[in-house]
């Protein structure tokens, strides 16, 4: 982890916002603010080291948001919202949230919390998986080979991972946009495709490894490594 770990805060009061940022960048944090839950939904996927999310926010809710993430990020999350009763708690539990802190609060509080939960996140070895000679780090959202990033955007990420946990295994264009493709994309063949293309070539050799299955869609076919 960097000296300056990356966080995400999704709130869209502007003094609270305001507050947040001064106290958080005061502890050491590289802060990113997003003010509704349309731009937070697209920003959580990329690498932070946590988010410090609202519930009550313009566009989508934090509980949204929550369920954008799943499935696709590990990032811890922890809830930060006015709506303390406990069927909120429980949901943004039931969605993902590691920690929910209510309002008002003590950004002191805050800061000790981010930092356990970044502690323990830290000591957790990184889950990974190979395409070839790349490796995908699940934790940090990184494709690299040879030591090389490789610039993947989050989609091109969430597709690569959803097909390597899959080998051998033909998946439809369907289940691709489903779960790797955020709904602003709109879920067609032809996005699909165009993801699955662009994936192919900054694997350089290893897009091989990506085989087209006519009619349906694709499968990743680690055997054909050379």
């Amino acid at each position: 982890m960097s000296a300056k770990p990356r966080l995400l805060v999704v709130e869209d009061d502007v003094q609270v916002v305001q507050g947040l940022v001064s106290g958080l960048t005061r502890a050491g944090f590289d802060v990113t603010v997003a003010m509704d839950g349309e731009e937070a939904s697209r920003l959580a996927l990329q690498p932070f080291d946590a988010v410090v999310l609202d519930l009550m926010l313009p566009v989508r809710t934090g509980f949204e948001v929550l369920a954008t993430m799943s499935g696709r990020v590990s990032t811890p999350v922890i809830v930060l919202s006015a709506r303390t009763e406990l069927e909120s708690r429980l949901k943004s539990f039931r969605l993902g949230a590691v920690d929910f802190v209510p309002k008002p609060f003590w950004i002191e509080e805050l800061v000790v919390r981010l930092r356990s939960r970044l502690a323990l996140r830290e000591e957790t070895p990184s889950r990974s998986l190979t395409v070839g000679s790349t490796v995908l780090d699940l934790d940090r959202r990184t494709a690299t080979r040879e030591g090389a990033e490789l610039g993947l955007t989050p989609h091109e990420f969430n597709l690569l991972a959803w097909l390597a946990e899959r080998p051998r295994r033909a998946v439809s264009r369907r289940q691709l946009a489903e779960h790797t493709l955020t709904e602003e994309l709109g879920a067609t063949d032809r996005t699909v495709d165009t993801h699955v293309s662009r994936v192919r070539k900054k694997l350089g050799p290893d897009g091989a490894l990506i085989a087209t299955v006519w009619g349906i869609g694709y499968r990743y076919d680690p055997q054909e490594a050379t």
